[in-house]
Order: structure tokens, then sequence, then C-alpha cells
């Protein structure tokens, strides 16, 4: 292999995403002698950048806490806690705001540009990986790679090119034999099965109630650990929003068994209690007494969840609450804190695909991403067996692994 340092050392970047811009131009910024192209197998690049966030890109979250922002990857905790302390989510604000871009935080913590347009970031990393010398060669697929005296072989379309070193960026495969010209040079992968989806729920009365939201939601998988807490999104197919995400996140794995056939139980209260609900209701309901149910809603739900309780547990809308009985009481309770819907398939979230799955943590070396079984390659992003929950936590580990794996150690 020719070492570092001689000019006309040649890298490719497989994947025109987040990562594999990000390596691209790290590798330029570390190397600027080296001739770095990037291969992407379409004809369009930074798509995900595109769609995030509705399209004004996620890039990141506001977590500067590295341990802590590991916390929300429930694959590649352990390897990425490792990887932030060469590139963290301050580094990622202040490369952007070192390129006049700058980042605002929402309440939610989630961070965009202040254009809130995807476009911008695009702009960004297209204007700088070129003002670099980057080639960006757009339907240009790699169908395999092979080991060569110098280092490596692309055969890309039937075009064989010789290449010193390659990052490996090309994203998640919904399918596992997306992953055989990686698993020919030696590497083990794991079986991928899709993360971040919304759960389907035909049949079920609540989807009419489509567009409505609940702030803080708790929601259970039947049968299963899984459990998760966060805003509540009623679509006209099922449920989304964050607490949903989160769930299919953690639980890609074990809905995948389940085939994506299970009983979904929903607090609509945010995990309240039983035994604590109870004891507060009293000064809950202390000045509904005369009021009627259809005009007092003391749970700040909103109101169309609301009046759709009160049908589904077939109490009349103008019923007083001093005039409830102890069994309407308790079924009413009991839907507050212990609903439950029948999941039967799933959804992929807007056009975020994500994929639990790939190259396993295992075959690579978190400090440089360079593989341990194929030395001279260097992965970054999603084509690695790790993901994070919604909130900018996947543009944050491309981010990181990009410039890692660009530093060509």
């Amino acid at each position: 292999m020719i070492p570092l340092g001689v000019s006309d050392t040649k890298i490719a970047v497989i994947g025109g995403g987040a990562a594999g811009f990000f390596a691209a131009i790290a590798c330029k910024n570390a190397h600027p002698d080296f001739k770095v192209d990037i291969y992407e197998r379409s004809n369009k690049l930074l798509s995900k950048v595109k769609v995030s966030g509705g399209g004004r890109c996620n890039v990141t979250h506001a977590c500067f806490n590295n341990a802590e922002l590991a916390r929300h990857y429930p694959r590649g905790s352990k390897h990425l806690k490792k990887a932030f302390n060469q590139f963290s989510t301050q580094d990622t604000v202040d490369w952007f705001n070192d390129k006049g871009i700058e980042l605002k935080t929402e309440s939610d913590n989630r961070m965009f540009p202040v254009t809130d347009d995807s476009q911008t970031i695009i702009d960004c990393l297209l204007n700088y990986s070129r003002s670099l010398g980057v080639r960006i060669l757009k339907r240009s697929k790699v169908d395999e790679i092979t080991l060569s005296d110098n280092g490596f072989e692309l055969n890309i379309d039937g075009d064989v090119q010789q290449y010193n070193f390659v990052i490996v960026a090309s994203g998640g495969s919904p399918k596992l034999e997306g992953f055989d010209w990686l698993k020919i040079l030696g590497h083990d992968i794991v079986s991928p099965v899709p993360s971040l989806f919304t759960f389907n729920m035909p049949g079920e009365r609540i989807i009419s109630l489509q567009g409505v939201s609940v702030e803080n939601a708790q929601v259970r998988v039947s049968g299963t650990k899984l459990k998760q807490s966060g805003p509540l999104l009623i679509t006209h197919w099922g449920m989304s929003g964050p607490a949903i995400l989160k769930t299919s996140a953690w639980g890609a794995r074990d809905l995948n068994k389940l085939d994506y056939q299970f009983e979904l139980q929903v607090n609509w209260l945010g995990g309240t209690n039983e035994e604590e609900f109870r004891q507060q209701l009293p000064s809950i309901l202390s000045n509904t007494q005369k009021r009627q149910l259809k005009n007092k809603n003391p749970f700040q739900l909103p109101n169309r969840l609301w009046e759709y309780f009160l049908q589904k547990l077939e109490l009349k809308a103008d019923l007083v609450w001093g005039e409830m009985n102890k069994k309407q009481m308790n079924r009413l309770i009991n839907l507050l804190l212990n609903d439950v819907y029948k999941v039967s398939g799933k959804t992929t979230f807007k056009e975020e695909f994500v994929t639990s799955g790939g190259v396993a943590l295992a075959d690579v070396d978190f400090n440089t991403m360079q593989s341990r079984k194929c030395p001279g390659l260097y992965f970054a992003g999603e084509v690695l067996d790790m993901d994070g929950v919604t909130g900018g936590f996947n543009f944050q580990a491309a981010w990181t692994t990009g410039f890692i794996a660009g530093q060509l150690k």
C-alpha cells in the first residue's frame, strides 16, 4: 500500500450522503494533496439531508455530554461514546458555524439551521467539498471491492478503478444481500431490520382523529419490556410521534420478531400510576362536580380526543361529573392510564429510512473507523450496525464517524 503523504494517493468514498460527504471533506482537510472521489449510485446527493426534519434538516441534538448523548443509540452506544470524544455535538455546531451556518435549538433540543431549510446544509456540503477539490460522481454504483498490491480495486459499473484507501459510507440496506460486497472482504454482517417507524392500526376508530397530538404519553408494548414516553401523534394510519418512534428504535428487533403484530398500551397521562392518580383525582375534579362531561375536560387532553373517549366509554356527553357512578369512574381511569390498541404493521417515518443492522461493530476500530478485517478500508454512518432514536442523533453519528474515518489514521 502506498504510504500516506504521497501526492498521488487516491481515496474513494462510497456513498453521497451525510457521512460520505463529511468523510470526504475531513479527508481533504487532513490530507490536502490526496485525490478524493465520492461515488453515489443514484442521481441524488444528500437525499436524507433533504427530507430530514420535514425539509428543515435536523442537523444534530443539543446534548453536549458525550456519555448522555451515547445513551440515545439503541445500537452502537458504547462505541459511539468513544467516538464522540473525537468529534462531538459541539464540534458539529462549531463546524457549521465556521462555514457561516448558524444552528438553533428548539424546545425539544433538536437543532436546525436558522434558515429552516435543508438546502442550506446541502449547499454548504456540496460547495465546500467542491472548493476542496473533491470529485463527485453520480450514477456510479460500486459493485465490488477487491484487494490489490497498492490498496483496492473498485468495480464501478464494469469499470475498474484503483484506490489506495476506501471509505464506505453507503448507508443501510433493507436486505441482507445488500451487504454481500462487504461480507466477501471478511466482515460479519448483522441482519438488517427497520428502525424508526410508525405503528399501523387498521380498524381502530382512533385513526379518525388524525392530526391530534398529546404532549406527553407513555406507551408500552404488551408482553415485552418496551416502554417509552413523549409526544404522541394520531395519524390516518395509526400512531406516530417521538414516543412511538423511540419505541420502534429500541424495539426494532423485538417488533420484527413479532411481525409487527402486537397490542400497544397507552397511558394518556404520561406514565402517572393508578395509585397516585386516584389520590390526585379529588383535587383534579374539585371544580367539576356540576359541569357536564362534554364541557369540562380536567385532564388537559385535546378536545377531540376527550370526545372520542366519552364515545368509547359510552358516557353521555351531558352527564354531570358529580353524577358519575363508581363503575363509570373506574372505566374512565382505566382508559386514561391503560388504553389498548391493536397494532398490525408499520409505516416508514416520512422518508427517513433507518435500519438496525449492517457491518458488525466488533469489526471496526472506532478510534479510527478502520476495518479490523481489511486494513485501509474505513466505515462511516449507517452502513454500520448502529442507529439512534429520532431527534438528530443519526446525523450526529454520521458527522462523527465521517470525520474520524476521513483522518485515515
